[in-house]
């Protein structure tokens, strides 16, 4: 087997399972207890959040631990709503982002607030100039996230964080798909909350963080005890915080080698794939995560293909993997612009760091046979091209 949707979520690492075991076992104390056992485990959270800063070039003070990205990406969005309501009820997003975010802002739609969806290009991006004609004078937070999950779009966070500490609004990036792939520091970016999430570099699912900019108060979104600086309640997961430290140190370490590597094996796979007829990369041709190939093969739906390319030996993934189970096409590729019939043909492969060279011929071998075999049954393929053609 080939596994080829790391986008979706990645294999546990064996250094960062090592590193958690003992927390697991025989180093159980709770951080928040004051004697000599328990400060062993305060100890490796606090390593752990040293590394996690590392990695986006922020201090340590600014990293709260979360359960996941979708958490992180909730208490921003409702945090800022609440702490800033009586300054005004406008946020700027755009029509791409992750339904952590989306979702959320229909849900503060729902309580009053008004939120702009920003459009995009057909390569998936934000244009800058559009957020700053979109900003009013009740305008309270802008987020856009940093690297688009389906088809891969790296969007000019530089500049939008400029506009947005020009106009003093504070600026929220889901960078759950970027954090630990490319390089980020919140500083030259301007960025004031920053989501992240463990699996997608080699934790096991349950453990995220949030970035918060030194000075910038929010509400909490947990209430209880006074965890993570009376900003976030629960007793905190050591293990899997100790984990995310640890993937966030081997990530930091490997980043410049992996992106080389992903990003000529994405290259290679894209040429060969784009050799079958009536096929589409989306998202941007350059400008784009390394690993993370988009494409969309006409005349064949989804859910075959990805039925088809398992029996191959291929793990992949339809558009995005948090909302399985819907037979709708993506919202992010209609935003492209794609039309409804097309968007149900889309593949999504994520190379990473466990893919081995040689792997991408594999891959683009598998679509080649299975593109092949679906339509010389479909009802919608004729004479070597899709009807509507």
């Amino acid at each position: 087997m080939i596994y080829a949707d790391n986008s979706a979520t990645t294999k546990v690492k064996p250094e960062v399972l090592e590193k958690m075991l003992p927390f697991l076992q025989g180093q159980y104390g709770n951080p928040s207890s004051l004697y000599a056992f328990a400060y062993d485990s305060k100890r490796a959270v606090e390593n752990a959040r040293e590394e996690v800063a590392k990695v986006i070039g922020a201090k340590a003070r600014e990293i709260f631990f979360t359960s996941c990205g979708s958490e992180s990406n909730n208490w921003v969005i409702k945090g800022v709503a609440s702490k800033y309501r009586d300054k005004g009820n406008h946020i700027i997003t755009s029509c791409i982002e992750h339904p952590a975010i989306i979702q959320t802002c229909k849900y503060l739609e729902k309580q009053g607030f008004r939120v702009t969806y920003l459009p995009v290009d057909e390569y998936g991006s934000v244009s800058p100039e559009d957020v700053r004609k979109a900003i009013c004078e009740d305008t309270i937070l802008i987020s856009v996230m940093m690297a688009n999950n389906e088809i891969g779009t790296i969007q000019p966070i530089r500049e939008i964080g400029e506009i947005a500490k020009e106009k003093d609004i504070l600026f929220h990036t889901d960078a759950v798909q970027a954090f630990g792939h490319i390089p980020i520091n919140v500083d030259e970016l301007n960025i004031d909350f920053l989501s992240l999430s463990g699996h997608k570099i080699g934790t096991p699912k349950g453990i995220g963080a949030l970035y918060i900019r030194t000075g910038i108060k929010i509400d909490n979104l947990i209430h209880g005890g006074g965890q993570e600086k009376n900003r976030r309640a629960g007793t905190e997961n050591v293990p899997y915080i100790v984990g995310l430290g640890e993937a966030a140190r081997l990530a930091n370490e490997n980043m410049a080698k992996n992106i080389e590597k992903l990003t000529a094996m994405r290259t290679a796979l894209v040429e060969r794939v784009l050799k079958i007829p009536y096929t589409k990369l989306t998202g941007h041709p350059t400008n784009r995560l390394p690993g993370l190939c988009s494409i969309i093969i006409e005349g064949i739906e989804g859910e075959a293909l990805l039925l088809n390319m398992y029996n191959e030996g291929i793990c992949a993934s339809s558009g995005s993997a948090c909302s399985s189970g819907s037979l709708d096409p993506s919202h992010v590729l209609l935003s492209i612009g794609l039309p409804h019939h097309i968007a149900h043909g889309s593949l999504r492969l994520s190379l990473g760091e466990d893919n081995e060279p040689g792997d991408e011929i594999k891959i683009a071998e598998a679509v080649e046979k299975v593109a092949a075999r679906l339509r010389a049954m479909s009802p919608v393929w004729e004479n070597g091209k899709p009807m509507w053609e």
